[in-house]
């Protein structure tokens, strides 16, 4: 393969998406040597490698020269090679990618990146980047590889930050399509990006013009390359002018793939705050499991967004989970309950619900993307429930947007954007609002299953909807309570009869008290029930019965408890006109085969509910004063889900028979013309 020098600064300036498919042409020069599925760990930690060597190419001179006057002095060389760069990074080798030569190239490079201050370097770290340089110096393509790199300009004034961030995000998405791994899965587009930061900041833009300057954070517990953090922050941003200093957002993340999490520390080691630029940002940004192991504990935020897996299983958490839920309760993070060992994503909502900046502090608001599965997965009790129950009662949903379907890269599901808030202003609290932006997409080429996005002008659209809040077409305002229901359990009385057959004697044979008779008690008590065969008896029928059987036939002996019990279990039959049966205590007894459950609205009394729904079909019903709410003891576990489509569901006419059967006969002649044109 040809060089890239000279053709790089003409291809840099471009989409992330161009550049990624130019920088991709290295594989060219992986071919034969590697497998398709190792391209992209080493293209993607090259391009990060060249990103960082543009960024301090202005200042190496001056680094190196500042290197040789003080490394013996004993004065603190980092903090000076830091004022250098004016980033809180900085490389002391005397070699580039450019200057490598090709008789020791692996060792020259290995020595370059080493000679990276310790927090840059621990980005080559998490790429295994040593085996890597060992197996392309076999393969006799290393120098190769970095001079192709080395002609390829990308410094923050010809690639901005935005256009990096979208080709690594370009270049993630196409190794994942490579070896046909979930890469994408915690890739959010973005538009999904800048919808969610819009409608999570936007409320605060009172806030942000009265106190210039402002420092706020920004949390995201899966940050994988850090879209949201640099989409937040640039938006604040745009609040600064020549007169007016734009607020700060101070960015905090974890992530769990070494790989992605190692692009998310590249792309905030080159940021800065503008009240602080000597910061190193990439220190707030921490690898490992958010729900195992929150590197985060106790911390609270501002702000907070965050896209999780999808639909991923939490079984590789469950141990650490499990006992937080059990150990800490409320005091923890996941004290209202935990959801299948299937889907973590609820988990997460728990997770965020406890970051939020405490309402003394000024409060805290976040933005996650979720599937439908959250809204609704889990009966009246069960820890879906429970968690939604918890977060609806401590007012803390403040929206739920319905997002388009095939927006994302690798589904087309339908998604929904939940904005949390402990500081709702008065005209929501304890409300939440429902917005419906189904519709609200532009087509786009695809990109995998991404086949449609939300437009900038659709996001004002949206975020207009979402500031105005009240019911219109789009929006419904609703008090939270109506996604709560009360499920009540409904008994039905017990009716029996007592029946003599063939059937219901060869049930009594197998009675233990039947068993335990002797064969001349057991003939006696056969010659006294056939007296009764194919006769219907109340059900009290078999104490008497077997009191009198006795009196008359001293062979019997004595009849206890057990065998008048055993009577009615062998000869019992269920009869809707059968007598009620009773216990002992006069108490009338359910059956367990009529036994049935309601769901009643929050609000509404279950007497109430069961008069007017239930006992005007089964007048003998009942609800069962048993089966109570663990939390606050009432009859009925309550229960909490948001159903959609329940309201924006338009009614659609069915169309007039007249026209049904118009089209129907057209297509039956259209048939019978094809058949005729057969048959000739």
């Amino acid at each position: 393969m040809r060089s890239m020098q000279g053709h790089g600064m003409a291809q840099a300036g471009g989409t992330g998406a161009s550049l990624a498919d130019f920088i991709w042409k290295n594989a060219e020069d992986l071919w034969g040597d590697f497998k398709h599925t190792d391209f992209g760990k080493i293209i993607l930690p090259f391009t990060l490698l060249r990103r960082l060597e543009c960024v301090l190419e202005p200042t190496r001179d001056a680094v190196r020269e500042a290197t040789a006057q003080y490394k013996d002095s004993g004065i603190d060389l980092d903090l000076i090679l830091r004022q250098i760069t004016r980033y809180p990074f900085y490389n002391v080798s005397q070699y580039t990618l450019d200057t490598l030569g090709d008789g020791k190239t692996r060792q020259n490079l290995q020595d370059y990146i080493v000679q990276f201050s310790d927090n840059a370097r621990v980005i080559f770290e998490q790429f295994d980047i040593e085996n890597t340089l060992v197996r392309l110096d076999k393969a006799n393509v290393l120098f190769r590889i970095c001079r192709n790199f080395a002609g390829i300009d990308l410094h923050p004034d010809v690639v901005p930050d935005r256009v990096m961030s979208n080709l690594y995000e370009h270049l993630i998405r196409r190794f994942g399509a490579e070896v046909n791994e979930g890469a994408e899965d915690f890739m959010t587009p973005r538009d999904v990006v800048h919808l969610a930061t819009t409608l999570l900041l936007d409320p605060d833009d009172a806030l942000f013009e009265a106190n210039p300057g402002l420092i706020r954070t920004l949390y995201d517990p899966t940050c994988g390359t850090g879209g949201f953090l640099s989409d937040a922050m640039d938006h604040v941003a745009n609040y600064g002018n020549r007169t007016r200093v734009p607020p700060v957002l101070v960015p905090y993340g974890q992530e769990l793939e070494p790989e992605t999490h190692a692009v998310c520390l590249t792309g905030m080691l080159l940021r800065q705050l503008p009240t602080d630029p000597g910061r190193d940002l990439s220190r707030n940004i921490k690898l490992g499991s958010t729900l195992s192991n929150d590197q985060f504990a106790g911390e609270r935020f501002h702000y907070c967004l965050s896209n999780p897996p999808f639909g991923k299983k939490w079984e590789k958490d469950a141990a650490a989970v499990n006992k937080e839920h059990r150990e800490k309760g409320y005091y923890g993070r996941f004290g209202p309950g935990l959801p299948r060992i299937n889907d973590g994503s609820m988990l997460f909502l728990l997770h965020l619900a406890s970051k939020l900046e405490r309402r003394e502090k000024g409060g805290g608001r976040a933005a996650i993307v979720l599937s439908g599965s959250p809204l609704f997965n889990g009966g009246a009790g069960s820890g879906e429930s429970e968690i939604r129950r918890w977060l609806l009662e401590q007012d803390l949903v403040d929206a739920i947007i319905a997002l388009p379907t095939e927006i994302f890269f690798r589904t087309g599901i339908g998604t929904y954007l939940w904005i949390l808030s402990n500081k709702k202003p008065g005209n929501r609290r304890n409300h939440v609002q429902l917005i419906n932006a189904t519709s609200l997409w532009s087509p786009m080429r695809n990109e995998g299953n991404k086949r449609r996005r939300v437009s900038e002008d659709q996001i004002t659209q949206i975020a207009g909807i979402y500031a105005e809040g009240g019911d219109h077409e789009l929006s419904r305002m609703l008090d939270y309570r109506r996604f709560g229901y009360r499920r009540i359990k409904v008994l039905r009385p017990l009716r029996m009869t007592l029946q003599v057959s063939d059937a219901t004697l060869a049930k009594l044979r197998e009675e233990k008290a039947w068993l335990a008779l002797t064969d001349e008690q057991r003939a006696a008590w056969e010659a006294a029930l056939t007296a009764h065969h194919d006769c219907i008896r109340a059900f009290e029928w078999a104490a008497a019965f077997a009191a009198l059987t006795a009196e008359r036939n001293p062979i019997i002996g004595k009849v206890g408890k057990s065998f008048v019990k055993a009577l009615i279990n062998a000869l019992g039959v269920r009869d809707p006109a059968g007598e009620v049966v009773r216990a002992a205590d006069g108490t009338v007894m359910a059956d367990p085969e009529l036994t049935d459950y309601e769901n009643v609205p929050l609000g509404e009394l279950p007497q109430d509910y069961l008069a007017r729904e239930v006992l005007p079909h089964v007048p003998d019903a009942w609800i069962d004063a048993s089966f109570c709410d663990d939390k606050d003891g009432e009859p009925g576990r309550v229960g909490f889900e948001i159903n959609f489509n329940r309201y924006f569901y338009k009614y659609q006419p069915p169309r007039p028979l007249a026209e049904i059967d118009a089209e129907l006969k057209a297509v039956e002649a259209e048939i019978a013309a094809l058949l005729g044109e057969v048959t000739q």
